[in-house]
């Protein structure tokens, strides 16, 4: 173990943190000028290690601190020393100890491996590496050295008994005397009380005889005394068990009173409780009755109103019936008309399409024949006018030539006609489509017009059930709001009273927790208080559960430390009342087997709670049963080691308390938590009801304005279709002339096709005809045949124009018939249709006005018998309340007839109650007299003392007067016995024991004193060892070291005796032994530089240089005898002459090996054999500063310093 590195701050002259790098286990020097602070470097070692800085003074403390030039002041200094114990000499198995001293003004602390520890556990550490306090030449600062060279023989024989350890011998030495000196002064102190005790025997042997005859005439009449008091306290004792057996049975009528009492109680509170119920509810029901009573006046006024106002419809549609009817009928008479005027031209139209069918056929047939007359005719002109057949042929290919382009020409126009024709037929079509679409949405719209009344009735409807539905819900919430405000009353009145049974700060508390717990995520580990988390089966136990619970009731129940620990953190934040919290995972209930019998229950039986919160009530309720009486609660709390309580709240604990009395059940815990528990729903209730009312009364008048708003929206979509059917019925007319405009466009069409086709038929006719004439030969006149067929055609000419004429009178009688069938019908009755259905749609509102029509006179029949609806409802709800009003002061009239029987009988049972509190007084000053007499008679008994046998049964016979003169004479023959010593006997005994006592004290005493002689003895025995052993160890140390530093040289330590003061006997006092160390006077020391043989010089006879080699070798003769880890040397070779130096020098190179040097000094012969060197500077500011220099820059300080002296 060697010092492994330093850290000075504060220190003295180090005012800085100075760290010093790492010291070699080996020789250490430091060097420095003198006042740089080398001596601050090793007193720093030694304010950490040795004794020499303890119970300093603030001044003395004040003193080691940093006073330098700064202006800063230094509060505080430390000194940390690091050791390397890797061979663990120091017993903490770490390969490094830090021991640390820190110093203040006010503050004086070590600390061991960085944790504080006391001085005492540091210098028992040190011991036992070695630091021995009894040899201090570990560290041997400046001074020591010449302080021993000076030292007298009898200052070194006081160094050799510090080494040899004998203070602590001469500390128990000491402590012996003292003891001894104690024990003489008690067997002084024994020997007096001896002597005093043998003299009062002595008078108190004369007085015992005197004595006895006075104890046999006190002895009669102690026994005649026993028996007066016995026989009066018999006599006590009896009238005591009568008026007890009178007391027992007024307590039982008592208790019967007392439980008919707490019922009544109980009644009455119900009576109340149920009187202000009734009051309520009687309140909210009058206020319905007026609330209903109001409505219903509204409802009947506006009902008036409304019969009026349907009264004037029903006239308004009545007065329109008469036009109604007239239109409705004419509508009908179209109706019929068009149908039959539809049927008259469907049967007409088939027979005029035929006759103009046969009149075509007939006009083209006539047309063919006319050609072919008319070809005839023509060949027999050109028969004529030709001569050659070459002249008519050509004649006859020109006319067919222009014919045949004719024809191109016709038959080019008749296409074009029938394109026209086919797109008149088209655009006909279309004009028939357009009619059946308009007149399609003509009817739509009239439907559409009838859907939107049905809509806007219906969302009128659905808006007036809606207002009364409304209106139902209105008188609700006024319901509920009292029924609400009268539950908040409650409540708060029930929570002050809940509050008023606990302390203000857990009330605040508990409205703090539950406040954090609404207001906060992540408490759910939160239960609440014990009394929210059970329910009691029987409400005869509710006293037994309230006085067993306590103020546990009002414990908050969580699941972990952790939660309440988060609770508690918020609460002391916001600084928000107390609670007592129960963790679920911190308890561990210890619960006893309960009885197996009727007579003793478990209270966790008649409870009704959470099973995860069952360890909170097993912690409050699991050791405690229930029973009927304390007897048999006592006997069961001694058989089976359990709490007990009976129905009355009297507990008997299991550990012997006792408690019991009066229990107001008024001011019942248990009822008041019941109490909020009930008002706290009904409120929720109530409050969540009447939110749900709000709700729906605002969802039902957002319907309300909805439908209001569709009604408007469907009216004026109604608006917007009867405005648009008015341009239809223009539309549908212009669109029947428009067809008539076609169909006379077709029928001209179909005309010019038919004369056409007539004329394209003569024209092919006419063509054949040439071309046969071509064929064949030029003749003189036509053939017979040719010109029969004149004739023939002549005549069928003439019979198809008669037919052609008659066919044309009956086309045009059927088209005329036709024409003016489709004009009456197209032109008169279906424009006649419109307008009767637009008058009958619009003849509410164009008579008499919206208010009049047909569907304003719906809705308010509609409105009116919704109200009458209403009314009787209202009505109905109205007769109901007066009968639940008339129900209820029924009700209210019985509560307080019955509260006030309650009262009277309470009223009855407060005098009685005052009565035999009276009674009970009397009982309980006569019980105490006859108690007084008793305890008057024991007390007596007692005087008397021991009694005799025969005192119990001698005068138990006698009669009271005998009894009463015996103890006369016995006491007038005691008078002449006045002046004895009564308490002779006794006085004579008790010395007796005293004299017995303290003989065997004086013995105890006198062995005591022996032991300490032997003690003292034995002690000085091994002082005189420890010193001769000492003496020899550090006389043969001291010749061995002399012998190494001066080779050439003797020299020895000499131990002077009391006995043999000469010089001359000095050699002899080796073999001399003597038995005490009283006998030795000094220690002297002989020494010879330059012979081994002479008888050498005493050190008084040496120069200065010799002095000091001499006192170093005394020190190293010492350290040699108790070994340290480390040796601290400040210049112990300054006053050496150089060649010891060197000597010096080499012996701690020597020692080195086992053992670590540090060394200050200004001589070269230190370095030469050092490990390693440090210099300490010292700047203006009056600090110092060490650091790690190499032996070149030590040298050469030295040989400067040298210089400069």
């Amino acid at each position: 173990m060697y010092i492994k590195t330093l850290t000075i701050q504060g220190f003295k002259s180090y005012r800085d943190q100075t760290q010093i790098e790492p010291f070699s286990p080996r020789h250490n020097v430091v060097v420095g000028r003198n006042g740089s602070g080398k001596s601050n470097f090793f007193a720093a070692i030694r304010f950490v290690l040795s004794d020499a800085y303890t119970s300093m003074t603030r001044e003395e403390r004040q003193s080691l601190l940093h006073e330098g030039v700064s202006t800063a002041q230094t509060l505080s200094a430390f000194v940390e020393i690091v050791f390397d114990n890797s061979d663990n000499r120091f017993p903490t198995s770490r390969d490094e100890v830090i021991l640390r001293r820190t110093i203040g003004l006010k503050k004086d602390e070590y600390s061991l491996d960085k944790k504080s520890a006391s001085k005492a556990d540091v210098m028992n550490l040190l011991e036992s590496a070695g630091f021995s306090k009894s040899n201090p030449y570990y560290i041997v600062p400046q001074g020591r050295i010449t302080a021993l060279t000076n030292a007298k023989d009898h200052e070194r024989l006081a160094l050799l008994k510090e080494v040899a350890g004998t203070k602590v011998y001469e500390q128990r030495r000491t402590e012996s005397l003292r003891i001894m000196s104690e024990t003489d002064s008690k067997r002084s102190k024994i020997a007096e009380l001896l002597e005093y005790i043998d003299s009062r025997l002595t008078e108190l042997e004369e007085e015992k005889e005197e004595l006895k005859e006075f104890q046999e005439k006190d002895k009669e009449r102690r026994c005649l005394e026993y028996a007066l008091y016995q026989r009066e306290l018999e006599e006590v004792g009896a009238a005591l068990e009568e008026i007890e057996e009178e007391r027992r049975g007024e307590v039982h009528s008592a208790n019967v009173r007392r439980e008919q009492f707490t019922d009544r109680e109980r009644q009455v509170q119900n009576l109340e409780r149920s009187l202000a119920q009734t009051r309520t509810n009687l309140t909210t029901l009058n206020l319905t009755r007026q609330g209903a009573q109001s409505e219903l006046t509204d409802l009947v006024r506006s009902r008036t109103e409304l019969e009026c106002t349907v009264s004037d419809l029903r006239l308004a549609v009545q007065r329109a019936g008469g036009r109604r009817e007239t239109l409705e009928g004419e509508l009908a008479t179209v109706d019929r008309q068009m149908i039959e005027k539809e049927r008259a031209i469907a049967e007409l139209t088939p027979e005029w399409d035929r006759v103009r069918g046969l009149e075509s056929e007939q006009k083209r047939a006539l047309d063919n024949a006319r050609a072919r007359l008319d070809a005839l005719y023509a060949k027999r002109g050109r028969l004529d006018k030709f001569r050659t057949k070459a002249q008519r042929d050509q004649y006859l290919r020109a006319e067919i030539a222009s014919m045949e382009t004719f024809r191109k020409t016709q038959a080019s126009a008749l296409a074009g006609l029938e394109e026209e024709l086919e797109r008149a037929k088209r655009s006909l079509e279309e004009v028939n489509d357009s009619i059946n679409a308009t007149q399609k949405k003509s009817e739509d719209g009239r439907n559409r017009v009838r859907e939107l009344g049905e809509i806007i009735a219906q969302l009128k409807d659905k808006q007036a059930d809606d207002t009364e539905r409304r209106k139902e819900l209105w008188r609700e919430d006024t319901k509920l709001e009292s029924l609400v405000t009268n539950a908040a009353d409650e409540l708060r009145s029930a929570e002050r009273t809940l509050a008023s049974m606990m302390d203000k700060d857990t009330g605040a508390g508990l409205r703090a927790i539950d406040r954090i717990v609404a207001e906060r995520a992540n408490f759910d580990g939160v239960y609440g208080p014990l009394y929210r988390l059970f329910e009691i089966t029987d409400d005869k136990f509710n006293t037994a559960v309230e006085l067993t619970a306590g103020n546990s009731l009002f414990h908050v129940v969580v699941d972990s430390d952790e939660t309440a620990s988060r609770v508690l953190d918020i609460m002391m934040r916001d600084k928000t009342g107390r609670v007592t919290f129960m963790p679920l995972n911190r308890l561990k209930p210890k619960v006893p087997p309960a009885p197996n019998a009727q007579d003793a229950i478990p209270l966790l039986d008649k409870l009704r709670y959470d099973q995860k919160h069952v360890k909170a009530f097993q912690q409050v309720f699991g050791k405690t049963c229930v029973c009927r009486d304390l007897t048999i609660a006592a006997a069961y709390v001694k058989s089976h080691g359990i709490n007990t309580i009976t129905l009355d709240g009297d507990k008997v604990d299991r550990k012997g308390a006792l408690t019991g009395g009066y229990h107001d059940v008024r001011r019942s815990r248990i009822e008041a938590i019941r109490n909020v528990t009930t008002w706290r729903t009904k409120y929720d209730e109530g409050r969540a009801r009447l939110q749900e009312v709000k709700t729906t009364i605002t969802a039902l008048e957002q319907d309300i304005t909805r439908s209001a708003g569709a009604v408007q929206v469907r009216s004026a979509e109604q608006a917007r279709a009867r405005a648009s059917r008015e341009g239809i019925a223009e539309e549908i007319a212009t669109l029947y002339r428009e067809r008539e405009r076609h169909t006379a466009r077709i029928t001209r069409l179909e005309a010019e096709i038919d004369q056409l086709t007539s004329e394209l038929s003569g024209l092919g006719a006419r063509i054949d005809g040439f071309r046969a004439e071509l064929a064949s030969p030029m003749a003189q006149n036509l053939t017979s045949a040719e010109e029969d067929l004149i004739e023939t055609l002549g005549r069928e000419i003439e019979q198809r124009q008669k037919d052609l004429v008659e066919l044309g009178k009956e086309k045009n009688e059927l088209g005329g018939r036709k024409n003016l069938l489709e004009i009456e019908l197209n032109e008169g009755l279906v424009r006649r249709r419109e307008e009767l259905r637009l008058k009958i749609e619009t003849l509410g509102a164009s008579e008499a006005g919206d208010s009049g029509s047909d569907e304003a006179l719906d809705a308010k029949a509609r409105e009116l018998k919704a109200l009458n609806n209403a009314i009787e409802s209202l009505t109905k709800k109205i007769q109901d309340t007066e009968k639940d009003i008339e129900k209820a002061n029924q009700q209210l009239q019985e509560q307080r007839s019955d509260l006030e029987k309650l009262q009277n009988q309470q009223s009855e049972d407060v005098r009685g109650i005052s009565k035999q509190q009276k009674s009970t007084e009397r009982y309980l000053a006569k019980r105490q007299m006859l108690l007084n007499r008793k305890d008057e008679c024991n007390r007596n008994i007692r005087d008397l003392g021991v009694l005799p046998e025969e005192a119990f049964e001698k005068y138990t016979n006698e009669k009271l007067d005998r009894l009463v003169k015996k103890l006369h004479t016995v006491n007038e023959g005691l008078k002449k016995f006045a002046h004895v010593n009564k308490k002779a006997f006794e006085q004579y005994n008790n010395f007796t024991k005293q004299r017995d006592q303290l003989i065997q004290r004086r013995e105890d005493l006198d062995k005591s004193a022996q032991s300490i002689e032997e003690l003292v003895e034995v002690l000085d025995q091994r002082k005189d060892e420890a010193i001769e052993r000492t003496f020899k160890q550090v006389a043969k140390n001291f010749e061995d070291v002399f012998e190494k530093l001066v080779p050439a040289g003797r020299g020895r330590l000499v131990i002077q005796r009391r006995i043999d003061q000469d010089e001359e006997d000095a050699d002899e006092a080796d073999e001399a032994q003597q038995s005490s160390i009283d006998n030795y006077t000094g220690v002297s020391i002989r020494v010879s530089f330059n012979s081994k043989v002479d008888e050498g010089l005493r050190i008084q006879q040496l120069s200065g240089g010799q002095k000091s080699l001499v006192a170093l070798a005394t020190v190293f003769a010492i350290q040699k005898c108790d070994p340290a880890p480390f040796y601290l040397f400040d210049e112990i070779d300054a006053n050496l002459d150089a060649q010891y130096r060197t000597a010096v020098a080499a012996m701690i190179h020597e020692l080195s090996g086992t053992a670590q040097f540090i060394t200050t000094t200004f001589r070269p012969e230190m370095l030469a054999t050092a490990d390693k060197f440090y210099g300490v500077l010292f700047n203006n500011q009056k600090v110092s500063t060490i650091r790690a220099i190499n032996r070149e820059e030590a040298m050469q300080f030295v040989e400067q310093e040298a210089q400069a002296q």
